[in-house]
């Protein structure tokens, strides 16, 4: 190659070498100029005249910065931390398990951050998930002190929580458990509300209202019968109506409101019929009974009622995360739900199938204090054990309501006044139906 084009070449490139280095040097600031302080001194002008400004060493400072995309930026590349907000805790403890659930001004669950909880003698639990929930498990009996560390953002109270964990579980209801309770915006519909009956496998029985002596007529209601005309049912001679109120959902366990459960109670109400509630249980074990027990009572704040509490035990289509579970643990577990709900001062049931009655509970379990309401859906019930209410078809038709309708005779005595129950005695072909059949 010609010497001459090789000079010219090497020349090319140290021009541009020369250039980029200017405009570095230009960019960060070389020929900006200088300025004197107060002492004459001369400065640069982009650089502070107290200490040399390394911006490559500031790069990553707002990983250290837990509120950086809560501050507002101000115009010298300041923060402002907001004003705290105040937030409140709620602890509660069913079976030697200590929940903390963290809340705000308003009593909703505070999301998305890291909250730290400290328990007296054992050490700092944090939300990992941040769901706004801490679930510490597996105590030992005793006396605990809870209190919750201050978040940028979030003051707590300063006084902990104190809270007694029992040797042996309690069936009494959760103080506040309304953080628990979805609707089903919340949720996939579809997998979890799955309830299936299960009457036998017989027909869907009369669409006939049946009136027999020493019993009343009745309804039991959901979100499946839409929107309910209640004074037309109540002029159609209809005396009461057993409402679903909510149900745990089958995949995930979570609970869930039904979403007409608070138009058709107060429908039913205001039209002056004697109103009960059931929820359709997915419980494991009793410590999920108990939450569901405590879901229903306090759905039910607000709401006086005159007919039981049911826990409603049936098949969730083979899906259900309870459809396989021992006859025992579930037998447990309905138990506990009803202990819980009369120890709140009300009466408290089970509805069932004569075949899950029969194949899928252990009556020795359960208590003689348990209401039953029994679905057979026949002319006759052939259920050999006692029962209160009789629910004998699901294919009735009443004015009020489009569609089928679940039927049901009662023979409970309702004693409005005090919130109290009995089983009524029936003489009907010569048997007590309430007790014998």
């Amino acid at each position: 190659m010609d010497s001459k084009l090789v000079k010219i070449g090497m020349l090319i490139v140290s021009l541009f070498a020369v250039t980029v280095l200017l405009i570095v040097l230009g960019i960060n600031g070389a020929f900006s100029g200088s300025s004197k302080n107060k002492n004459g001194s001369q400065v640069t002008a982009d650089v502070p005249a107290e200490e040399e400004y390394d911006p490559a060493s500031h790069l990553y400072d707002w990983m250290n910065d837990e509120t950086f995309f809560d501050e507002v930026k101000l115009a010298d590349g300041k923060y402002e931390v907001k004003e705290e907000k105040k937030a409140d805790f709620l602890v509660s403890c069913i079976d030697k398990d200590i929940r903390i659930v963290v809340l705000d001004e308003e009593g909703k669950v505070i999301k998305g951050r890291r909250f730290c909880a400290g328990v007296e003698g054992l050490g700092e639990y944090g939300d990992e998930d941040r769901d706004g929930m801490i679930l510490i498990n597996d105590l030992s009996p005793g006396d605990y002190s809870i209190s919750m560390e201050d978040i940028t953002g979030y003051a707590f109270p300063e006084n902990p929580v104190k809270i007694s964990v029992k040797a042996n579980i309690e069936y009494k209801a959760v103080k506040d458990i309304s953080y628990l309770i979805k609707t089903e915006a919340d949720i996939d519909v579809k997998k979890e509300d799955t309830a299936e009956k299960d009457a036998d496998d017989e027909t869907l029985g009369t669409t006939a209202v049946k009136t027999t002596q020493g019993a009343v007529f009745g309804i039991d209601v959901s979100k499946y019968n839409g929107d309910i005309d209640w004074q037309k049912v109540a002029d159609e001679g209809v005396s009461f109506a057993i409402i679903r109120c909510g149900y745990r959902g089958s995949s995930t366990g979570v609970i869930v409101e039904d979403p007409y459960y608070r138009r058709n109670i107060e429908g039913a109400l205001k039209a002056g019929l004697d109103v009960g509630v059931y929820f359709f249980t997915q419980a494991l074990d009793e410590k999920e009974a108990i939450e569901e027990a405590s879901a229903v009572l306090s759905l039910l704040k607000g709401y006086k009622i005159s007919y039981p509490i049911f826990i409603d035990s049936e098949s969730a289509g083979g899906k259900g995360r309870a459809d396989d579970l021992s006859v025992t643990a579930r037998s447990k577990a309905l138990q506990a739900f009803c202990e819980t709900v009369r120890n709140s001062g009300k009466k408290a049931g089970i509805y069932a199938s004569k075949n899950w009655f029969n194949n899928r509970l252990d009556i020795s379990k359960l208590s003689a204090d348990n209401i039953t309401w029994l679905a057979e859906y026949a002319d006759k019930p052939t259920y050999g054990a006692t029962y209160q209410i009789w629910q004998y078809s699901s294919a009735g038709r009443i004015p009020g309501i489009e569609g089928r309708v679940d039927m049901n005779l009662s023979y409970l005595d309702i004693d409005v006044s005090d919130d109290k129950n009995t089983s009524r005695e029936n003489d009907e072909d010569g048997q007590d139906i309430s007790r014998d059949m």
